[in-house]
């Protein structure tokens, strides 16, 4: 009797004792759904940057997120909100297809030098919207959680799937 009651107390302690794994899972902010691939991809695009103090194109990300909303994530901080996109990781420089077309054309119109001027200086003007919805991490690049413009009112954030 008495073994078996060290036995189920060493148990009890090893599971206590065995360290909380942080779940990578996919998320839904707002009516889109990003898988898990996608949310570790905006993860680590923003943690290599975190890492090398640099930002995405001339986007000003990833950037501090102060967490004013008072969610409860899952790593302590400071934070970091990066984009997070259905398809790519952001860039800071993207242009759609329809712009870069309208561009070409309006470039044939125009003499090279001039347009080609304009043209970066409209990259820089223009980094590529980042959408609605962001990855947070935090300096040690520990995912805290995932949130979204989408449904919160001025500039505020609420959580998608998972974060609250």
């Amino acid at each position: 009797m008495q073994f078996s009651v060290v036995l189920v107390s060493l148990f009890a302690l090893a599971v206590s004792a065995a360290p909380a794994e942080i779940q990578k899972r996919s998320t839904t902010c707002g009516s889109t759904t990003y898988s898990t691939a996608q949310v570790n991809a905006a993860s680590n695009a923003a943690c290599t940057h975190v890492k090398a103090g640099t930002v995405a194109g001339s986007s000003t990300y990833p950037h501090r997120y102060n967490n004013y909303e008072g969610f409860d994530f899952d790593v302590t901080g400071p934070w970091y909100e990066f984009p997070i996109k259905t398809s790519g990781v952001y860039t800071g420089g993207e242009l759609s297809p329809i712009v870069m077309c309208d561009m070409f054309a309006w470039c044939k119109r125009r003499s090279s030098g001039i347009a080609l001027l304009e043209i970066l200086n409209f990259l820089t003007l223009h980094p590529g919207s980042p959408g609605a919805d962001r990855v947070v991490i935090n300096a040690s690049c520990g995912q805290a959680g995932q949130i979204t413009h989408t449904g919160a009112s001025g500039n505020n954030f609420v959580g998608c799937s998972g974060t609250s």
